[in-house]
């Protein structure tokens, strides 16, 4: 006779995630930061307030878009490096908004705690995993953490938690659940919506002015794909912001803003439709190069200079490649399998 199997709650989450850490802990929330990860780490670090001895939250990249440096401030939000941190002393890690080949130092760690929405990779080591890829954004499974906890957020921490699910559902343009909805209407009343204007009127500073005047003079309009090559840009989260400039055109349902950081050609593309996939487009045609994927309406690729090299593709015959390949999504029907969202 079959035994049934009894649903796991919200509730039976949160008192098993709390399980995790010990009052004599100090826990290390190490997070690749933008926004749904900063406040996702902040929904966990009030979650164990008075459950760990001590609490520190740590980036392991450098955040240079100005929007995201005006949430750090607006919200006045502490965010060392993970470098800055005596590392030795902490005795439990936690990761949310990432996994651990994510990144070269998550790589290292051992991870008693992970949480993300992000398809999900096997790390039986980890202990506590809660991995939910259907959502839009961690912030959203955070809120149903404090809900379960009978935790009403600070107004500073339904701000962030709100901002964190309005940029990484893009204003629920991408793919969302009902679960990121209710969240986000939970979160409403406590949100201070002065702050959220500040922030997202702060995307583009004069640093930016130059790389958009590159972006125009760089533009190539191939039927519904607007093309934009860069050149060698010193900070790759320019491509971003260029990229979700430019998809806004009347007469791109793609782009794709390329430019070369460090040793690496980075593509990051962005997709207004409703019938094909982002993510899937580029692991298709770009993964075989080097690292490629996404979510339906945004993705990216990293392909390494040396395997350009390998392909016999010059610098200067970089863009050509790109729109070459990307031309091949309708020689191979490469969506043909993708489902109508």
């Amino acid at each position: 006779m079959n035994k049934e199997v009894t649903p796991i709650t919200q509730k039976s989450r949160y008192h098993r995630l709390i399980s995790m850490v010990s009052p004599s802990d100090k826990l290390g929330i190490a997070i690749v930061a933008d926004p749904d990860a900063i406040a996702s780490a902040l929904t966990l670090k009030r979650l164990f307030w008075r459950k760990a001895k001590k609490i520190v939250i740590c980036k392991v990249n450098a955040i240079k878009r100005s929007d995201n440096l005006a949430m750090i401030k607006s919200l006045n939000i502490s965010l060392p490096y993970i470098k800055q941190i005596d590392t030795k002393e902490i005795t439990k890690w936690a990761t949310v908004d990432a996994q651990p080949h994510h990144h070269q130092y998550l790589c290292n760690k051992q991870f008693h705690i992970l949480i993300d929405h992000h398809l999900p990779f096997l790390y039986p080591d980890i202990p506590f995993k809660d991995i939910r890829n259907d959502y839009g954004a961690t912030s959203s499974i955070m809120t149903e953490y404090l809900r379960a906890a009978n935790i009403t957020p600070s107004t500073r921490l339904a701000t962030a938690l709100f901002y964190g699910i309005k940029t990484d559902t893009d204003n629920f343009a991408r793919t969302s659940t009902e679960a990121d909805i209710k969240a986000f209407r939970y979160l409403y009343p406590y949100v201070n919506l002065n702050i959220i204007k500040k922030i997202e009127s702060s995307e583009i500073n004069k640093e930016n002015l130059a790389a958009f005047r590159l972006a125009f003079e760089a533009l190539q309009l191939i039927e519904d794909t607007a093309f934009i090559h860069m050149g060698e840009v010193h900070d790759a989260d320019t491509l971003v912001i260029v990229a979700d400039f430019f998809i806004k055109m009347a007469e791109a349902s793609w782009c794709l803003v390329s430019g070369i950081h460090g040793n690496k050609l980075i593509i990051i593309i962005r997709y207004a439709g409703f019938r094909l996939h982002a993510g899937a487009t580029a692991t298709r045609l770009f993964d075989k190069f080097g690292s490629a994927g996404g979510h339906k309406n945004a993705a990216r690729a990293e392909i390494p200079i040396s395997m350009l090299k390998k392909e016999k593709i010059i610098v200067a015959e970089i863009k050509d490649f790109i729109v070459n390949t990307f031309k091949q999504r309708r020689v191979n029907k490469i969506n043909a399998a993708t489902p109508v969202e």
